[in-house]
């Protein structure tokens, strides 16, 4: 069981390194801010510093998450499990927060919100 829930954190993880990659690096590329619902260059370049800062959030998270693996796999389990719980936990509601925006980011609450909930709940068991 622990295997599967690593995997699910890991992948959680990886997507939030992701989503920091578009939010902080690929911001004001026209495929990147039409996926987020920019309407146009002018207000990609308006919202850059906000996309910037949110996206070392979702980086942070997944470092912690991340770390919280290498900790549990090496020995530190306690601590790792903490790191662990934290971290999805935390992507988790950040999706549960994104719901409250309206209804058109409901697809994207989901995408960021599953895997880390599903990462939660088995590590809570494993």
């Amino acid at each position: 069981m622990l295997v599967i829930a690593s995997v699910f954190v890991a992948l959680a993880a990886l997507l939030h390194g992701y989503i920091f990659l578009m939010e902080s690096v690929w911001w004001t590329r026209p495929a990147t801010w039409k996926r987020f619902g920019v309407a146009d260059q002018a207000a990609a370049d308006t919202t850059r510093p906000m996309a910037y800062n949110q996206g070392f959030y979702n980086l942070f998270l997944g470092i912690g998450a991340a770390v919280g693996l290498v900790l549990v796999w090496t020995g530190a389990e306690e601590a790792g499990r903490a790191l662990v719980l934290f971290s999805t936990a935390c992507m988790f509601l950040a999706a549960a927060v994104l719901t409250t925006t309206g209804p058109g980011y409901l697809r994207a609450a989901l995408t960021q919100g599953t895997l880390p909930l599903i990462g939660f709940v088995l590590f809570l068991f494993a």
